[in-house]
């Protein structure tokens, strides 16, 4: 494993194997839709690392919307491993894939430049494509929507908990994304109400390790600006709180709640608290640029000023009480990052 963007990703899933229980998984049949995405391929990456265990016959089938690149082939072509690619919004693909004991939709951008510029398609990937998703589950099986804390927007109070939800309305710049995914997690509540085993994890912030170059959110958008250009240009002066989850901590709660969630919803988020200007100054100095205010101030108006989700629920059934902690994380990643646009040396 001598190319530094597998071997990052190898050592989380390795560390994953001592905090799930991957016996669970043996013999079993999983479906990752996104694959190619940060949740997917760290999935694919954990999965791997059960099926080097030689913990039975665990086959994996991982959707993607285009052709792999050489992290994905990694991870996902081995023995046991299969790769599709596809578009979920036509109901032809879906229905031919198989049955699957497991399935994880995560095929969903959380970019919010990407899944504003194609709303049709954002609506179809969480409401289409989970009806015919589910029709592809086992008798017995267990669904899990990656669903978003974009869900809450509009709503003043935080931290937030799954009995609340937002309240933006229909024209809201990002509605296609937040109706689509509440209108996800309906479908699964319909199926809960009927027997199936499915959940939803309302994922916030989720970083590290996986990301593609073109990735769009802020946190990936700095460390690109930092190591492309030498500085780090900031677009306002930062005062947006964030609370980011390190990849790690999101796959294992969301496989814990595959595993043994009694719930039909989820948080599934961080702990430590730092704003946008914090997290810019962060990510400079690991790697000794300087940060550049604006003199003429952009705003998106549509960001919530504060994201911050309740991890109670989580701490209590699963017995989460640890989380890795963000610089932590933060450095790991801009490792990856350092990889992925070969800035190796700095």
């Amino acid at each position: 494993m001598s190319n530094p963007l597998f071997s990052i990703m190898g050592a989380d899933a390795q560390y994953l194997l001592t905090k799930v229980e991957s016996t669970n998984f043996k013999n079993k049949k999983i479906l990752i839709t996104g694959a190619s995405g940060l949740i997917g391929l760290n999935l694919l990456a954990f999965f791997k690392a059960v099926k080097e265990r030689c913990e039975g016959n665990l086959s994996v089938t991982g959707i993607i919307h285009s052709e792999p690149n050489e992290v994905i082939k990694h991870f996902a072509f081995a023995d046991g491993f299969s790769l599709i690619v596809g578009d979920l919004t036509d109901p032809e693909f879906i229905k031919n894939i198989g049955k699957f004991d497991f399935i994880i939709h995560a095929a969903s951008y959380g970019q919010p430049g990407r899944f504003m510029s194609d709303p049709i398609k954002t609506l179809k990937l969480n409401t289409v494509a989970t009806f015919e998703l589910f029709k592809l589950l086992e008798e017995g099986g267990t669904f899990l929507f990656i669903s978003t804390s974009e869900v809450y927007s509009g709503n003043p109070e935080l931290p937030y908990r799954e009995d609340q939800i937002g309240r933006t309305n229909t024209t809201h710049p990002r509605a296609c994304y937040i109706e689509a995914k509440r209108c996800g997690e309906a479908i699964c509540n319909s199926y809960r109400s009927m027997g199936v085993k499915a959940h939803s994890a309302r994922l916030a912030l989720a970083f590290g390790p996986g990301t593609k170059e073109d990735d769009q959110r802020v946190l990936n958008v700095f460390i690109k600006r930092a190591l492309l250009t030498d500085k780090l240009t900031m677009q306002d002066m930062g005062h947006a709180i964030r609370t980011y989850c390190y990849i790690t901590d999101a796959i294992e709660i969301m496989l814990n709640i595959l595993l043994t969630g009694k719930e039909a919803l989820y948080n599934v988020g961080g702990v430590e608290k730092i704003t946008i200007a914090s997290l810019a100054s962060d990510i400079a100095g690991y790697l000794g640029v300087p940060v550049q205010f604006p003199v003429n101030i952009q705003t998106m108006s549509d960001a919530p000023e504060d994201v911050s989700l309740d991890m109670g629920l989580v701490k209590k059934e699963f017995g989460k009480t640890s989380f890795v902690p963000f610089i932590e994380g933060l450095k790991k990643t801009i490792e990856w990052q350092k990889s992925l646009h070969k800035k190796d040396g700095q």
